[in-house]
């Protein structure tokens, strides 16, 4: 529960206390560093695991080569990889593979990612391709996102993720006629997009926020502090992604629509509803967008707030205008 929340401290209080730690109690605690990127702390904890005489199973190296995921480090998850056959006996599963293809997809080794994708001792999942295109979208890589997204359609239809991700790869080549009947071929699938949601913890209230909520009984309070921060924002260099926002609107539209991003309404709740310091914790049911992050990263230094943000992926702490992912997620 702490290690969710970004406590790692009170965390790893809690985990010296107990009289007995086994390999979930490790787990837990390996992956509290690994979702905020620290791979320094999960390493080392996977050290001292063994030390006590405590042996990695197949979720402990799951853990661990997502830590190098989330950091970018190839070589030390290709040895992690490694040594679960050769120094443990233990035989990678499609789990594992994927990783693999999601470390090497996030390091922009496309080609190596694809081939491993095409060569795994098991046919490739839909968690594979989907990694492999959301790496396509990040460096600009079309027919490869072409691939991908056929065979994710191949295997899943009505995979809203899939339309999703092709759109918005065509979208930022400026191919908006194929962005759209990407969209179209969505909707005419039944593939309907989640919707994204976040949540915010004020005086023991949990608060929730849609999309461009405005049902919330502090919602002119919440936009006019969007407004000045935007405003703000911008005098230190902030630039709205409107790239981002996929409908055939103006400049200022989308502007608009990125402020009713949820992160920023359960953020900016945060900051009218808690005094100046206050540390804010929020969760999103998706993953945080680009916009969103660059943004966060401004508001935490202007308001001089820890912010930590736990996604579907990874726990963000925004701290001094910095994030502790440096922006590799």
């Amino acid at each position: 529960m702490y290690s969710r929340c970004g406590s790692m401290d009170e965390a790893h209080k809690v985990f010296n206390k107990m009289p007995h730690r086994d390999i979930v109690s490790w787990g837990a605690l390996i992956g509290g560093y690994a979702r905020q990127s620290d791979f320094k702390m999960a390493q080392q904890c996977l050290n001292d695991m063994q030390l006590e005489g405590c042996k990695p199973d197949k979720v402990i190296f799951l853990i661990i080569l997502a830590a190098c995921s989330r950091k970018g480090l190839v070589d030390e998850g290709f040895q992690y990889f490694k040594s679960m056959s050769e120094e443990y006996g233990i035989t990678p599963s499609i789990e594992h593979h994927t990783c693999l293809v999601d470390l090497l997809g996030r390091a922009g080794h496309l080609d190596d990612a694809e081939n491993l994708l095409s060569n795994m001792p098991m046919p490739p999942n839909l968690k594979g391709w989907g990694s492999l295109l959301s790496s396509c979208k990040t460096y600009g890589d079309l027919e490869r996102g072409r691939r991908c997204f056929d065979q994710m359609l191949r295997l899943d239809s009505r995979n809203a993720s899939a339309y999703v991700q092709m759109s918005n790869i065509f979208a930022d080549a400026d191919m908006w006629a194929d962005a759209h009947k990407v969209e179209e071929l969505r909707k005419k699938a039944g593939a309907w997009k989640k919707p994204a949601q976040a949540w915010i913890e004020v005086d023991n209230k949990i608060h929730g926020f849609d999309v461009g909520d405005n049902s919330h009984p502090q919602s002119d309070f919440i936009y006019a502090k969007l407004k000045v921060l935007s405003r703000q924002m911008k005098e230190e260099g902030y630039v709205p992604k409107v790239e981002l926002v996929v409908k055939p609107v103006s400049d200022e539209d989308k502007e608009d629509a990125l402020c009713g991003h949820v992160e920023k309404l359960a953020i900016a709740y945060g900051l009218v509803s808690t005094p100046p310091g206050t540390t804010l914790r929020a969760a999103k049911s998706l993953r945080v967008c680009t916009d969103c992050h660059s943004a966060t990263k401004i508001i935490s230094k202007l308001e001089k707030r820890e912010i930590f943000i736990r996604d579907a992926y990874r726990l963000h702490h925004f701290k001094d205008g910095a994030c502790s992912c440096n922006d590799f997620f």
